[in-house]
């Protein structure tokens, strides 16, 4: 068994689609990144990649390079689930929560964990997604932004 613990964070950004979990979030502003900032996709493939030993995503997908401009961050989950893949991981679960004042995610968790499920090839009910806020204290809580945080574990084949 190998654990893997993935962090990210990412401010808002007016005039972007919100995006977590690789669902569209409505009546929000997006996050500001290289990519569409899925906060919850980039926490867990951090946790995916460091449970398999690798280096994080920023190593795998440079903002640096533009094939990744924009990119839906599934479309990067699909390349880790991959990489895992030819190193005979197999994923066994997955453990993500998201910090922020808003928007309220709880209509979408099911969406995230059906678009995640696929994505990863692991069964739903082996993906938590979860919520809290920042009790309204620094900038999360000022509502400039979101963090996530994930834990993943992974068997060797």
């Amino acid at each position: 068994m190998f654990v893997g613990f993935g962090y990210d964070v990412h401010k808002f950004k007016k005039e972007r689609k919100l995006f977590l979990g690789g669902v569209k979030i409505s009546d929000t502003d997006g996050l500001d990144g290289h990519s569409d900032a899925d906060v919850l996709i980039h926490a867990l493939m951090d946790a995916l990649l460091g449970a398999a030993g690798e280096n994080d995503i920023g190593h795998f997908f440079p903002n640096t390079d533009d094939k990744y401009k924009n990119i839906s961050s599934v479309e990067l989950l699909k390349i880790v689930v991959e990489t895992l893949k030819l190193k005979n991981f197999k994923i066994i679960n997955a453990d993500i929560t998201v910090v922020a004042e808003k928007p309220k995610i709880y209509p979408y968790i099911d969406g995230m964990k059906e678009v995640l499920s696929k994505t990863m090839q692991t069964a739903k009910e082996r993906i938590a997604v979860k919520a809290t806020t920042n009790e309204k204290m620094g900038f999360i809580g000022r509502g400039e932004g979101i963090c996530a945080m994930a834990v993943a574990s992974l068997e060797k084949i």
